[in-house]
This record gives C-alpha cells, structure tokens and sequence, in this order.
C-alpha cells in the first residue's frame, strides 16, 4: 500500500484506539483512588497513553495529506511512513506498559527515533524536491 493511503488509514485507526482506551480508563475515573489518585505515576501514564493515540494518529493524517501536497521521492515517502506508523503503536505501547511496569520506560527511545526516522524521511525527501 503506497504511504498516503497507509498513514491515512494508521492515523483514523489510531483515533479510534485513542476513543476506544478513552472509554474503557473513564470507567474507572469516578474512584479518585483508581491507580494510586489523580496525580500519580501510574495514572499520569495510562493518560498519556491514551492521549499519545490521538496525537500520533494526527500526525500519521497530516503525514498523509503532507504527501499528497508535496510528493517526496518514494524511498523518503517510504521510510517517513515506516517510522510514523512504528511510532504510533509503540508511544502507547510504552505508556501503558510503564504503567504497569515502572522499568519499560526504558523503551522511551523506541518511540522518540521513531517519530524522528519519520520527520527526518518527509523533510529530507522535501530538500530533495
């Protein structure tokens, strides 16, 4: 699948994880003791799990409609794409599981160079154009 039409699809389907984890964590935030309290580690983590859903799935639809306003040649396109996409499953991916498991923030860096592989790829493949 070429990389608009993939991100697209990535960054709505991102959205909807980010509504569908919104509903199932506001079942639970009527009880302010829910994960160690509002203000705690814990449950800091979970909501930005759930936000980091929304924001890269905005960032995958932007991506999308970036290249479809200024096509960079396709191994940039490509390579761009690849890291959006890695870095929209893992971003949450961390959040929760560091949650739940203090030591996974550790995979931090995963996400980060994820999302740098994907501005790197768009705006070196824009130099190019």
């Amino acid at each position: 699948m070429e990389p608009t039409r993939f991100n697209l699809l990535v960054g709505w389907t991102s959205m909807v994880a980010g509504a569908t984890s919104g509903a199932a964590i506001g079942l639970f935030f009527h009880n302010e003791s829910w994960m160690g309290g509002y203000g705690s580690f814990r449950r800091r983590m979970v909501r930005l799990g759930h936000i980091a859903f929304f924001g890269l799935g905005i960032v995958n639809v932007l991506f999308a409609l970036s290249l479809a306003a200024i096509p960079v040649p396709p191994s940039y396109g490509r390579f761009a794409s690849s890291g959006f996409a890695v870095a929209v499953v893992t971003m949450p991916t961390c959040c929760f599981l560091t949650a739940w498991r203090e030591g996974f923030r550790h995979f931090f860096p995963i996400p980060v160079l994820a999302v740098l592989c994907g501005l790197g790829g768009l705006l070196g493949g824009w130099l190019l154009t």
